[in-house]
């Protein structure tokens, strides 16, 4: 049984590389130059009437535009990776200090912890720069895939559909395999009886620390990177002079282009790799006893459960490339709808398959309230993974109805348009507050439900749960922003709007779906910040041998009401910095901009004769996204250190807790009201001028470009980041629960 559950997990980690490789190849099979000189006759039609470019011309200009987003791109990432690198090493010594003091210097434990963390941190770089190696080299093939017909729809949406499986498997085998291998060497080397399984599993939380650490710089720096193009360029281009969207002569595009990859790409990849681990690492904290009754089988059950979900995701994938392709515009939002709602579906069957063939037939957990033992069964394990799975999914269909232009609440979002920016951004704000109901309700029960059955236990396996499909999930959070840069391309090298129509479908689709993706991310970080506040106060409570927390945390003591009220602040003064960060950056770019445009006015020409100086905006962005990501990092990562080193374990409590609920309101709120807007803005677009909404140009077009324009850092900056708020801030405090209670028996320096 032991040996099937490790074959499981690594023949599942093994295959989602190779699947990856598979799909990496089939995207390398489309090249620029067989797309334009195999098919004169369907290359022709990519070109704009009376285009008199030849093929090599063509060829050029794309090689040249792809070219310039690559170097972008490679030369941020390379930047905030010496800046990320620079801190791991730090932080990496700082959890081997502040461990060994919370054990008495057990040097062997703050060694392991300190080496955990550093893995999970690299593994989390190397996943966000395979992720943007990826997208950026898919995004020119997309372009030149958008034919005319059926077999176009066909071929541009599978190309960014498998350059987001890359992605997607890549991360999933990469993070499970590291993850498992570490286990085992901890197993091999150190732990080696049953009895010793508890302190292994305090060990592994590092690796959810690092992948959480790498995901807070990776999501706010590339999110202020890419907002500050973003909204620098709508801002000149679109709304003073009337530009195109991506047009060449925007000296902002490439920039706009570069953060697609550098923030939806390898931020989002970092995130959600951040929520895998530190969702296993509480399962496995808090479920340690398992390894007593049921052996190392059974401790394995939360890393079972995502190596399942890899073949389900794996089969599911055919679905959109194979068994139902994308024949037309209509085909798009329907196939990648229908990934999360399959994979969901052949989830439940395969999750109570592994439950009854991996968990003993009856096993105890302890209760997080009270001394008693909780008696739990398969069946309890996979109502709770089933549970955060479907609701998972409703999160995901509530931020498709609020989101999308498909249906009524976008719909009037775009007709507020009509009377001008001020009532779209009072109608797209209070969007965002009413579609956070639904969601917070879904989570309500699912807590109720899994705590009911399985304690906290089972918390942390409906957070497993709803990441059960990460596979898919990160497939279609990548296809976005390779779509999106797929219509940048083509309007930047002048191709036929046809091409561009094509892209911007499928980029539409694109983003109702990552706004799915975000749903589905802002839950799982809610269910993995509750489930590591648990394992919290269950490290507290074996820290302090039951003089703690025994009997749960009275909330109304009054250290933790205080720091209650501060957590609660946290979420707002993090969003604060991050949107004020973009604002700043978003300055220089329309300073830079229009500087170009007063200095050289021939480049709004309709065909200029010089080209804008690209590389300027590239550095303002690169230089701001670093300079500005420092302090709200900072901010997250030492608010809980520094809280439970003066003030104790009490004030910890109250601090995750209050953090936990603000931060779930807010990002819900925040990134459904930027999305909405963003769904709004091209909802208008599609409109034809003699219409009610006037379409491209006009006034309504304006007001909802302004929506669009606040609700950038909405969707992309501040609301994705406040799930790494919840999630590290939690995950930090579980690290540290021994030398947070060391400190005066939890009480602090202040001894409160």
């Amino acid at each position: 049984m032991e040996l099937t559950a490790e074959i499981l997990i690594c023949v599942s980690g093994i295959v989602a590389l190779i699947w990856a490789a598979i799909n990496f190849m089939l995207v390398k099979k489309v090249t620029i130059e067989g797309a334009i000189k195999a098919k004169p006759g369907e290359m022709s039609s990519l070109l704009g009437e009376g285009d008199g470019r030849s093929p090599d011309e063509i060829v050029a200009r794309l090689t040249e535009i792809y070219e310039a987003i690559y170097v972008g791109a490679e030369s941020f990432l390379a930047a905030e990776y010496k800046v990320c690198t620079q801190f791991v090493i730090c932080f990496t010594v700082l959890v081997f200090v502040l461990v060994g003091l919370g054990t008495a210097w057990d040097y062997t434990r703050a060694s392991l912890t300190a080496v955990s963390y550093a893995l999970g941190a690299f593994t989390s770089m190397g996943s966000g720069y395979l992720g943007m190696k990826v997208a950026v080299y898919s995004n020119v093939r997309t372009t030149v895939s958008a034919t005319p017909g059926p077999k176009g729809w066909t071929d541009c949406f599978n190309v960014a559909f498998r350059a987001g499986a890359v992605m997607g498997f890549a991360l999933c085998g990469l993070g499970l395999l590291v993850l498992y291998a570490t286990m085992f060497a901890f197993k091999f080397f150190v732990y080696k009886e049953a009895a010793d399984w508890d302190t292994l599993t305090e060990c592994i939380t590092g690796y959810g620390l690092g992948g959480s650490c790498i995901a807070m710089f990776g999501r706010v720096g590339g999110g202020i990177y890419t907002k500050a193009a973003d909204v620098g360029a709508d801002l000149v281009g679109k709304v003073v002079h009337g530009i195109p969207e991506d047009d060449p002569r925007n000296p902002a595009t490439i920039a706009d282009n570069v953060g697609d990859n550098v923030g939806d790409v390898a931020g989002m990849g970092a995130d959600l790799f951040g929520s895998f681990a530190e969702s296993t690492c509480a399962a496995l904290v808090i479920g340690s006893s398992l390894g007593v009754e049921g052996g190392w089988s059974a401790l394995l059950y939360p890393l079972v459960i995502s190596s399942v979900g890899i073949f389900v995701c794996l089969a599911v994938s055919f679905l959109a490339t194979h068994i139902m392709p994308v024949r037309k515009e209509a085909n798009v939002e329907t196939a990648l709808k229908l990934q999360l709602i399959a994979s969901t579906v052949l989830m439940l069957p395969a999750v109570y398959f592994a439950s009854v063939s991996y968990l003993p037939e009856t096993f105890e957990i302890r209760a997080a309230v009270g001394n008693e033992m909780i008696q739990l069964h398969p069946w309890s394990a996979f109502v709770c993974v089933g549970a955060g799975a479907v609701g998972g999914l409703i999160i995901g269909l509530i931020t498709e109805y609020y989101t999308s232009h498909s249906y009524a609440p976008v719909r009037e979002l775009a007709d507020s348009c009509k009377t001008g920016a001020a009532t779209n951004m009072i109608y797209g704000i209070a969007l965002g507050y009413k579609s956070a109901i639904i969601p917070v309700l879904v989570l309500a029960s699912i807590v109720y439900g899994s705590f009911a059955l399985c304690d906290l236990f089972g918390v942390a396996l409906a957070a497993i749960g709803m990441l059960s499909n990460l596979a898919t999930g990160l497939t279609i959070d990548v296809y976005g922003p390779v779509c999106d840069n797929a219509g940048g391309i083509a309007e930047m090298a002048e191709l036929d709007p046809m091409v561009r129509e094509k892209t911007d479908a499928l980029d539409a689709a694109g983003n109702t779906t990552a706004a799915i993706g975000k749903g589905f991310a802002i839950g799982s970080a809610a269910l993995v910040s509750l489930a590591l506040f648990g394992a919290f106060v269950t490290r507290i409570r074996l820290s302090s041998d039951d003089m703690k927390f025994s009997n749960g945390v009275n909330m109304l003591e009054p250290i933790t009401f205080a720091f209650l009220l501060i957590g609660g602040m946290i979420p707002f003064a993090f969003a604060a910095m991050t949107m004020k960060s973009v604002g700043l950056a978003a300055m220089e770019m329309v300073y830079e901009v229009q500087r170009q445009f007063d200095e050289k006015p021939h480049l709004l020409d309709a065909n200029p004769s010089e080209k804008p100086d690209y590389d300027a905006c590239i550095a303002i962005s690169t230089k701001a996204s670093l300079r500005e990501m420092i302090a709200p990092g900072a901010m997250v990562i030492f608010t809980p250190l520094i809280t439970g080193i003066l003030f104790g374990v009490n004030a910890v409590c109250g601090l995750l807790v209050g953090s936990l609920v603000a931060s779930v309101q807010l990002a819900i709120s925040m990134s459904n009201s930027g999305g909405a807007w963003d769904n709004a803005k091209k909802y208008v677009e599609r409109a034809s001028p003699d219409s009610d909404l006037k379409g491209k140009g006009s006034d309504i077009h304006k007001a909802a470009v302004v929506g669009d324009t606040v609700g950038d850092p909405f969707k992309d900056t501040s609301g994705p980041a406040l799930n790494i708020v919840m999630k590290l801030m939690a995950v930090l405090s579980l690290v540290f629960a021994d030398t947070f209670y060391a400190i005066n028996a939890g009480r602090g320096l202040f001894n409160l």
